[in-house]
């Protein structure tokens, strides 16, 4: 599957599956899976209510966790530094992950910065 090089270094997919909108408990799980199936190594659930489907999926699908590159989002009420180091172990642990490839920040709102350096510290702790 073709890539795009972030700043960073890191490579991206550049066509991923998104999961809006797919009801969790069941739904999902079966999408990303069939997903994962057809060749998709990027899952973007940004937080939609669904990350546990998403990991589940990504496990049980026997493909290799570095093979598939995962994106989420920081909700709204976890911006602020400490609210944010809340809102990223809550992620991973909905994944069932020891990381998140890529976590966005999807709306400058409130105390971006102080939820800018959590996740500057959390991606420094890998």
């Amino acid at each position: 599957m073709e890539t795009v090089k972030l700043n960073d270094g890191h490579e991206i997919p550049a066509i991923g599956f998104g999961v809006f909108m797919i009801d969790n408990n069941g739904p999902t799980y079966d999408a990303v899976l069939q997903a994962l199936k057809a060749g998709y190594r990027h899952i973007d659930t940004a937080a939609y209510f669904n990350e546990e489907d998403v990991g589940k999926a990504i496990k049980d699908s026997g493909i290799d966790r570095k093979e598939i590159f995962i994106t989420s989002k920081l909700l709204l009420q976890d911006y602020g530094y400490e609210q944010a180091k809340v809102g990223i172990a809550r992620s991973l642990r909905k994944l069932g992950t020891e990381y998140i490839d890529l976590y966005l920040i999807p709306q400058p709102y409130g105390d971006v910065l102080g939820a800018w350096k959590a996740l500057e510290e959390a991606k420094e702790k890998g």
